[in-house]
């Protein structure tokens, strides 16, 4: 399980990974983070994050692709649907 509250976390970390998904419905993204001493944290991205310096990210344009979040009947999370874009 997750935690109910994002964690607050300060002093100077290096982002290792960010991997997830953007669409017109929102991001849902996961990222690593190291501290200074090498310990590694790790998590879903929340609102409100501020990079000290600078983060190269790269995104993939996927046109051909369109990216929803749909809630799964089970979970009722919006969960991501890819289908092919309409032309």
């Amino acid at each position: 399980g997750g935690a109910d509250e994002p964690l607050v976390l300060k002093g100077s970390l290096e982002i290792l990974t960010l991997a997830g998904s953007l669409s017109p419905d929102g991001a849902h993204l996961h990222m690593s983070l190291a501290d200074s001493e090498g310990r590694v944290t790790g998590g879903h991205v929340a609102a409100g994050c501020v990079v000290r310096t600078t983060a190269e990210v790269l995104l993939a344009l996927l046109p051909e692709w369109a990216f929803t979040r749909e809630p799964d009947p089970a979970t009722t999370y919006p969960e991501l649907a890819v289908r092919p874009a309409s032309s």
